[in-house]
This record gives structure tokens, sequence and C-alpha cells, in this order.
């Protein structure tokens, strides 16, 4: 009996989302199985309806070699994705044929469960594997999945390279490539206008894209959501930074998720299936804050989307390869309720519950100076390639 397999990703996209989906679904096609595309993440397994032939349509792709031949050649993810989280499903965005259903188990006034439905509907396609690309949002629930014994492989991305369990999620490498032109390229007008720089990069919990952004592209400081930052002090530093630099101007980066002593993280909107807010906003606040303080003119930019727009570089490509080969051969020996991982630069697998032991954030002893905000590698010797 022909086996099947599925695929799916889901959070923000990154680039080398497809080229590691490209290598597992090939491998799997040359197998001899079946390949599934869930399309919009998990939010294709809750709105996908076994009644209903049109929903299949929407959510459910079976894929060809030809359906994925050329896909490693841009970024983002061709089957599309959500942040929909099927245990944590607000009442205004159930599906209407799950209103009032059985297969939904209500948790509070507001939110419901729709695990058993989801479970319904691997069994009704009969899904035989799993593969999920993800954060660790995403694969919190391909936790939940391999707890309720279906046979799952997880494959970190995220931007902000904070997936706790690997040194590595596919994505990282072009944000820094992406984060390191905008910086280079901003020197330009700040050097002609004598102005600061304040350059905003995205990063919840972790602050290593403004960490390793910062030093790669060598600037002057740099605000991560692991200290809290003194507006006063970080002011007379930028001022200082460009009184020293003979082209009159500084640069400096911040993570979306920094918070200055004293304040809160810049959260807007409403809290998604994950529990988060929007994040970005804090490079304006510190921007205004800085020229109040210092009088000089600021120049604030906020990178946002960019970081991971487009297609992906060459290590990316080379990890999201490696990964998505490496899943496939969990499939193909059984070796299921993994993670693929990066450890000291040798790929590896490590249990999938190990995304939920922990958060993964910058060693602040070993890699950052908290009295100047800069990054400051104490000792090189046995540090991890990706400094993480």
């Amino acid at each position: 009996m022909t086996k099947t397999l599925a695929i799916l990703t889901g959070g923000g996209d990154v680039p080398g989302l497809n080229v590691a989906m490209k290598a597992t679904i090939v491998n799997a096609l040359e197998a001899g199985y079946r390949v599934l595309g869930i399309r919009r993440g998990w939010g294709g397994l809750l709105n996908y309806n076994p009644e209903d032939p049109e929903t299949k349509t929407t959510y459910i792709r079976e894929l060809t070699y030809n359906d994925v031949r050329k896909i490693d050649r841009s970024g983002g993810t061709f089957l599309h994705s959500s942040r929909t989280n099927p245990q944590n499903v607000k009442k205004d965005v159930i599906p209407d044929f799950l209103k009032d259903s059985p297969l939904g188990v209500q948790k509070n006034e507001t939110t419901w469960d729709f695990t058993p439905h989801v479970l319904r509907n691997l069994e009704n396609l009969g899904i035989n594997y799993l593969v999920t690309v993800g954060g660790d949002d995403t694969l919190s629930y391909t936790v939940r999945m391999h707890n309720e014994g279906i046979p799952v492989v997880a494959i970190p991305k995220t931007m902000d390279n904070d997936v706790f369990g690997t040194d590595y999620c596919i994505g990282f490498s072009t944000a820094m490539t992406r984060s390191v032109e905008v910086i280079t390229n901003m020197r330009t007008s700040l050097g002609s206008h004598e102005r600061i720089g304040i350059i905003e990069l995205f990063g919840r919990n972790s602050g290593e894209t403004s960490l390793i952004a910062s030093y790669l592209a060598s600037t002057d400081r740099a605000v991560i959501p692991e200290v809290h930052f003194n507006i006063d002090k970080l002011s007379e530093f930028l001022l200082a930074d460009k009184r020293n630099n003979p082209s009159h101007y500084s640069v400096m980066t911040v993570s979306e998720g920094a918070i200055m002593e004293g304040g809160d993280v810049i959260e807007t909107g409403e809290m998604d299936a994950y529990g988060h807010r929007k994040l970005g906003g804090i490079g304006m606040i510190v921007a205004e804050a800085v020229k109040k303080r210092t009088g000089s003119n600021v120049m604030y930019q906020q990178v946002g989307y960019m970081m991971r727009s487009g297609a992906p570089d060459s290590l990316d490509r080379m990890v999201a390869s490696s990964f998505g080969n490496l899943a496939w051969q969990c499939v193909e020996r059984g070796d299921t309720g993994r993670m693929v991982a990066l450890h000291g630069g040798k790929y590896t697998t490590v249990p999938v519950t190990m995304i939920l032991s922990g958060k993964k954030i910058v060693d602040i002893a070993a890699y950052y100076d908290i009295e100047k905000y800069r990054p400051k590698i104490k000792d090189f010797l046995g540090v991890p390639m990706f400094l993480s």
C-alpha cells in the first residue's frame, strides 16, 4: 500500500522554505510516496472539511515533481502560511461547519481546541507521516501532534534564529545579509547629512538579529531585548560616536522587542493564536528620544519584512536543502518525533519536545557588553559558527 507524506509551513515566511520542502518532497516521490501539501499551515487542517470537496481543493494539494521543480529558485512558501493554532481557536474564526461540532473542545468563553478535528482529517487523508516547517509557535503544535501519536518530523525556521534545540534556523543567514546591506547602504546618507542612524530589526525575545547584524556591519551600538537599556546613556554614546567619526555620523541597531529601562515592550493590536501581539516602533521612540537628548538630527529605518523577503542566500540554501534531506531520512528510517538541527556545525536531530523545554536568547556573558551596548565576543575558542 502506498504511503502518504504530508508537509506544511506555518508562521512568518523566510527564504529557504521552498528549498527545504523541495528536498523532502522529491525524496518522498522518488521513494514512491504519495505527497500532500497542506496549504496555509495548520489553518489548512483546521478548515478542511472531509464532507466538502471544495475545501479539499482549497487546502489540500497532491504534489508531483513538476509542482516543485522550480520552487527553490524563489523565497517565501509555495504552500502559503498562517498563524493558526488549532488548539487555541477564537470563536469569531471558527469555520462555519465546525460551529457546535463535537470535534471542538471549549477551553473558555472565547477559545476552542479543535485538535480532534485535525486528527480526524489526518486519518481521513491517509497521512502516514507529517513534516512541519516553522518557528517555535508552529512547532509547538507539532509537539501536540507528536503527543497525540502522529509520526512527525520538524524543520526549524525563523529569521530570529530562536527555536530552542538548534544552533541554526532556516532564514537567519539571509536576514543577516539583508540587514547588513541596509546598514552599509544607509551609511552614505548618514554620512552625507551627519546624522545618527537608528535601524530597527525584527527580533521578539532574542536579540540575535540585532547583535549579529551589528557585529557584521560594525555598527556603533546594538540594543537587544535581553538587556534593558538606559536612553540617556545610549544617547551619550551615540553622540560621542558621531563626534569621533571623521564622517560625523553614528549608527546603531535595535531589536523590535527591546525594552527601555522603566518601560515596556512596544506592542499593538490583538493577540494572535499563539498569544503574541504585533511588535514594532521601539526604533521610532529611540530616535525621537535620542534627537531630543543630543540635539542631533536622526534617521530612523525600520527594515521590517525586507529582512525575510526574496530568495535565500547560499548558506540558507545549504542548510535548508540539508534539513529537508535529513527530514526525509528520518521518515525513511521511521525515526519520528524528531526535529532536525545543527549542533556545533554538524547536522543532527533532537526530540521534537525539546522545542518547548526552553527559550533561546543571547548569551550575554559570552557575546555582549552590557555597559557599552555593543557586541563583544569574550573568547572565540570553541564558539559555535553562528554565535548561538
